[in-house]
């Protein structure tokens, strides 16, 4: 079982009968809905809300119930990964290109438990991993111009040689950042400008994570 596994299974012991649940994106969400969908079999009864067609997809083939943010406003808790965890559990996500909605997702939740392998761990955010943003197609040369002015190195996600296209139907800007030291500043100023739609900073969100190392693993609370 490698350490991925391990963190998003522990994070399940988080659910409860009758809860609604978000479910994130990524390879570390993987394991945590497949052992939800265990649950499902043996009579675990849950709502499941996606945050990407692939989450969706994935849930569906597995027999877990899934619903929509309309339907139910209030989710109970989110299981989600992410690229950076700092000491205060703000967080660095969207590599995997679902930021937009997993932020709405996690405003909406009453509980965030971020699962994650312990190199995500950082002392400051952007040391590690570029700082994703959602922008709209038209005119995004802008946007990356001007969030460019804000100190960073901006390249135009793509995929297999072509421009990613979000679920949405937008863009993302990776944004790589020496290092972040305001991070709540920084996510205030990039989403002031226009085009940009989100950012990957997560601020005050995550009230839980669950890290799993060589040694075993960590629950760290916000």
């Amino acid at each position: 079982m490698n350490l991925k596994q391990i963190a998003g299974e522990k994070a399940v012991e988080y659910m409860k009968d009758g809860m609604v649940v978000g479910l994130g994106t990524g390879s570390t969400v993987f394991y945590a809905i497949k052992k939800i969908s265990e649950g499902v079999k043996n009579g675990l009864d849950i709502i499941g809300i996606p945050t990407s067609v692939e989450t969706e997809k994935l849930a569906k083939q597995i027999g877990i119930q899934l619903s929509t943010l309309e339907e139910h406003p209030v989710i109970d808790v989110t299981i989600d990964g992410a690229d950076e965890i700092d000491k205060k559990l703000n967080l660095i996500k969207g590599m995997g290109g679902a930021l937009l909605r997993e932020k709405i997702v996690a405003s909406a939740s009453k509980k965030e438990i971020i699962i994650a392998d312990d190199s995500k761990l950082v002392d400051m955010l952007g040391t590690k991993s570029p700082l994703p943003v959602e922008i709209a197609r038209f005119g995004w040369s802008y946007a990356a111009k001007k969030i460019s002015e804000l100190g960073c190195n901006v390249g135009l996600r793509k995929k297999n040689g072509e421009v990613f296209i979000t679920d949405n139907g937008n863009y993302i800007l990776d944004c790589k950042f020496h290092q972040i030291d305001k991070p709540k500043e920084m996510e205030q100023k990039i989403n002031l400008i226009p085009g940009v739609l989100e950012n990957g900073l997560f601020i005050g969100l995550a009230d839980v994570a669950v890290v799993a190392g060589e040694d075993g693993v960590r629950i760290i609370e916000g």
